[in-house]
Parts: C-alpha cells; sequence; structure tokens
C-alpha cells in the first residue's frame, strides 16, 4: 500500500474555471506545454491559418472558437502526475462545468485583469463553495489596459465572497507592463513583448531596497515599493488551511498569450493544492488510501471518433488502484464488468492505460449503460454524493423534418440526454419532445450533433414554458390530485422522474402556496437509487 499512497500524493487534480474569453483555453495550453504534453500551442484566434486549440476538438468548438465540452489532459511535471479539466467556458455550458467540478480536488480561477468577475465566473464560484474547492486564482491580460490591481481583488472578494492573498504582483499593465514580483519566492521576472518566458528565470531580489531594482524598473521601482508595502499591511497574510478550506485564494498576476507568470502559478498549484481527497457516499466516507477499487462516471461523451461511433464514459477514481483487465460492479445494473480497454486523454488523442490511481480520470467504452453518476466498486456497493441535476432555464420543442427518422431522434436524444448535452422532457399528455437547457446555445448543439452524428434533420421552436422543478410528495393521492389537476403541464424526464412545467416564477409560487404538501425541486444529485434534492420552498 505505501507504494499506492505515494501514487496518490503526487497527484493533482484540477478544473479550470472562468467566464469566456478570459484566456482559459490559452492558460490551458501553456500548461501543456510546460508538461510536454504537446510542442505547439493552437492559436485560438488564427482561424485563417486553421489551428485550433488543441483541446477544442469537436467541429462546432472550432467553427465558434469556444469550448463547449469538457477536455481531460494528463501530464507529467516535476514528478506530479496532473489531472487537467478544461471546463466549458461558454455561459451556455454551465451544467457540464458544473458536473465536471464534482470529479476534481482544486480550481484554477482565471480573471480577465479588464472585465474582473463576470456572471459566469460567480455561478461556477456557487458550485466550488458547495464542496468547499480550494481555488487559485490567476489574473489574465495583464498586457493589457485592465483595472487596477487592488480593484481586482476587491471586485473578487466583493463578488464572490473569498478573501484574496496576492502571492505575486504586477508591475505595471498594459503598456506600462514590466513584469511581475513574486512575493512568494521573492523573485523579480521582467516582461519583454513578444518574447516567451518558459525557460528564462526570474531575478532574486532579497530586498526591495535594492538600487538594482531602480536600475532596471526606473520610476516603476518605487511604485512596486509602495504597492508591496501596502499589500503587506492589508492584504491577510497567505495560510494554506483557509486555501484548502476555500476560503481563501491565493493570486496570481501574468498573461497566459505570453507565457507570463504561467510558471510561477503552475509551481505554486503543485505545491499547495491538495492530492486526492476523501469522497462522500450515501453510506459513508471513502479515504483514497483504501485497498479497493472504488470510482464513479462524471460524464458521458458519444461520437469522440465518428469513425467508430463510440461513447466514452469518463471516470473519476476515488480509491485503491485501476488495472488493465480488472472487474468491478456495476452497481446500478447489478453486473460485473471487465475493463479491459480504459484510456486516458490528451486533448483530442488518448492511449490505453495498464494503471490508474485516485484522482486520475480513465474513459471506459460504454454501450449506452453508463450514465452519469453511476458508481463503480470491487466489493462494497457504493453511491458518491454531489453529482447535480440543475433545473433548466431554456425550453424548446423538437420539429423532426422526415417523421421516418423517429426511432433515430429518439435514439439520439436519448444519449445526449445521458451525456448531459440537453435534458429531454415528454409531456405526459402529448407526444412531443420538449428539450430543456441551463443555455440557449446548448439548443444549437444539440440540433448540430443529431444530424452530424445521427443522422436527424430536425430543427426547434418556441414553447410558452420558462421554468421547471422537479416534483415529490409523500402522499401519493396527494401528488396524483396535483398531476390531475395540471395534467398538460406534467412532463417525465430522461430518467421517468415527475417534472412541472410551467410559465413563469410568478406561476410557480402560485402552485407552491396552493398545493404545500408537493415539494418542488430546482437541483438534484445523481445517485443510483437514492437521490437527494434541494428544496426551493
Amino acid at each position: 500500500m505505501s507504494n499506492n499512497r505515494k501514487e496518490i500524493d503526487r497527484r493533482r487534480t484540477f478544473g479550470i474555471i472562468s467566464h469566456p474569453d478570459a484566456g482559459k483555453t490559452t492558460l490551458t495550453e501553456k500548461l501543456l506545454l510546460y508538461g510536454g504534453a504537446i510542442q505547439q500551442a493552437g492559436a485560438v484566434k488564427a482561424r485563417k491559418a486553421e489551428r485550433y486549440a488543441t483541446s477544442d476538438w469537436m467541429a462546432i468548438e472550432k467553427e465558434r472558437g469556444i469550448s463547449v465540452t469538457t477536455s481531460v489532459m494528463k501530464f507529467n511535471y516535476h514528478d506530479f502526475e496532473i489531472n487537467l479539466l478544461d471546463t466549458p467556458g461558454h455561459q451556455d455550458f454551465s451544467e457540464d462545468t458544473y458536473r465536471v467540478l464534482t470529479a476534481v480536488d482544486s480550481a484554477l480561477m482565471v480573471i480577465d485583469s479588464a472585465k474582473g468577475v463576470e456572471p459566469q465566473t460567480e455561478k461556477l464560484m456557487e458550485v466550488c463553495r458547495m464542496r468547499n474547492t480550494p481555488i487559485i486564482t490567476f489574473i489574465n491580460k495583464l498586457d493589457r489596459e485592465g483595472m487596477m490591481p487592488l480593484d481586482i481583488l476587491d471586485d473578487i472578494e466583493d463578488k464572490l465572497q473569498i478573501e484574496c492573498t496576492p502571492l505575486s504582483w504586477p508591475i505595471g499593465s498594459g503598456k506600462r507592463f514590466r513584469g511581475v514580483y513574486n512575493l512568494y519566492k521573492k523573485e523579480l521576472h521582467l516582461f519583454i513583448p513578444g518574447q516567451e518566458t518558459s525557460s528564462r528565470k526570474g531575478l532574486v531580489i532579497n530586498d526591495l531596497s535594492d538600487s538594482t531594482l531602480d536600475e532596471i524598473l526606473g520610476f516603476q521601482a518605487d511604485e512596486l515599493r509602495e504597492d508591496i508595502e501596502l499589500i503587506e499591511g492589508a492584504a491577510e497574510p497567505f495560510e494554506l488551511d483557509h486555501y484548502l478550506s476555500g476560503s481563501q485564494t491565493p493570486v496570481f498576476f501574468g498573461s497566459a498569450i505570453n507565457n507570463f507568470g504561467v510558471k510561477e502559478m503552475l509551481d505554486a498549484l503543485i505545491e499547495m493544492a491538495p492530492p486526492p481527497g476523501p469522497r462522500a457516499a450515501v453510506t459513508r466516507e471513502v479515504s483514497p488510501y483504501e485497498e479497493t477499487f472504488s470510482g464513479f462516471a462524471f460524464k458521458i461523451q458519444a461520437n469522440m471518433n465518428l469513425a467508430h461511433r463510440d461513447r466514452i464514459a469518463f471516470i473519476r477514481i476515488c480509491s485503491g488502484k485501476f488495472t488493465r483487465g480488472m472487474k468491478a460492479v456495476h452497481h446500478r445494473i447489478g453486473k460485473d464488468v471487465t475493463f479491459s480497454n480504459a484510456t486516458i486523454f490528451m486533448a483530442n488523442e488518448r492511449e490505453n492505460v495498464a494503471e490508474a490511481y485516485p484522482g486520475d480520470i480513465i474513459g471506459i467504452h460504454n454501450h449506452g449503460t453508463i450514465k452519469i453518476g453511476d458508481t463503480f466498486s470491487e466489493k462494497e456497493p457504493l453511491q458518491f454524493r454531489g453529482i447535480p441535476n440543475f433545473a433548466p432555464e431554456f425550453f424548446k420543442k423538437v420539429i423532426l423534418k422526415n417523421p421516418m427518422r423517429t426511432k433515430h431522434l429518439q435514439k439520439g436524444l436519448t444519449q445526449l440526454a445521458e451525456e448531459g448535452v440537453v435534458q429531454v422532457f415528454r409531456p405526459v399528455v402529448r407526444n412531443e419532445y420538449i428539450l430543456g437547457a441551463v443555455g440557449r446555445l446548448q439548443f444549437d448543439i444539440t440540433m448540430h450533433r443529431l444530424k452530424s452524428e445521427y443522422g436527424v434533420d430536425a430543427v426547434y421552436e418556441s414553447v410558452d414554458y420558462n421554468v421547471a422543478r422537479w416534483i415529490e410528495c409523500d402522499d401519493p393521492a396527494k401528488l396524483e390530485d396535483f398531476e390531475n389537476k395540471n395534467i398538460t403541464d406534467i412532463a417525465r424526464d430522461a430518467e421517468g422522474s415527475r417534472a412541472y412545467l410551467t410559465t413563469s416564477e410568478w406561476q410557480l409560487g402560485y402552485q407552491m402556496k396552493q398545493w404545500p404538501e408537493i415539494e418542488f425541486y430546482k437541483t438534484r444529485e445523481i445517485n443510483d437509487n437514492e437521490r437527494s434534492r434541494i428544496s426551493l420552498r
């Protein structure tokens, strides 16, 4: 077991979260460069040269320049095994992002220095706060004109309710940007426009009163001294325990596009971020150091390789050791499965894996039997908590152009619902499909994938629904009475659970007052047998 413990302790599994266009994909690729996983980063903006971000592999991502799926990438850095989950940054793909955050041990938050905290970042922070996820912050785009550093920190603390402790500090910004001073290591890193800093070492400045600083920075040396004096007097000192509990975030400044400040942040991440920790199950807490294997599926991705029509289940290992060819129990269906062809991922490339440990993400080929939230273990039946479903905020009705393709439509929607791309509702009194999503662009993705992957030509049109809630009641007669009186607005989701669809929050509130015995749920956890939901009453 000692070897297992060593392997577990050297793993870091984290997700990158940000608002769209904050530079997350660019930062991801710089991290991969440091890990030797890729040799050249794709220029996200250079569409004419047909060079796309390596972590964006779906056609529609390349067309629109956004990340709409979650890429899982593994690389080695300073003898640490890094599992990086590049989450969808676009606001219309937040549900997949939410789920991914259940599979990580920490997060890296990217903030655009010109825009500060944006709405999508606030939503993602709420999910991190549910699990007290430790967060390191990277303030990006310092080579452009932006907000004052202290204003950015105030913005983060005010909107995200987390204490900021800068571990590096910028010297100017935009055209006056000269570099960053690493408060953690007492090093000065100079910025030269157009020159990447992947191999250049920082200049060690043990004492800010050193005259060398004036020779290098001129009048900006005094600005730096004043800033550092202010920070050391006003900011709370970095406390590892506070960071690990999710109440404090160490902050780094830099420019991902220029690969500046990235290495300092990555070095701090592997040093500070936690290794794989215990995971909460319904019956008990599962330690990563336990002998027996366990893991859960947090994502399903169909047709990563169109030539093979494959479906991959992404499984986070929680305990024990995975070995190729091992058997585990798939608890929801009660059957043994043999993991003969598990894979690990590096953006759009993958390779077979012989062994893996807690914190690692492995891909299992899936023929429709694995669903999000499914648990696998060698012996004990476990159900891991914390994999959420969210009530959709937007709704459309599917119109099939060719009725002869009805079965293909049903298959495609079933599989896309299992992936979490879109939620599918079937009204109990009408033979139609209502799509629900947490963002409007998911409808475009659904139509695109139905056509390209399932040969289904369909369009969507508006419906009157704007709100959905899952419903339950301890009294079956009361629930039946509610359904009968609201029969046109009752539907079943892909799992067969009852849902109430309505036109507005006001109408929902009215029904909640009229039917106090009925529970209306906006969020629920996906579990094999037990459903844990959050009531909004």
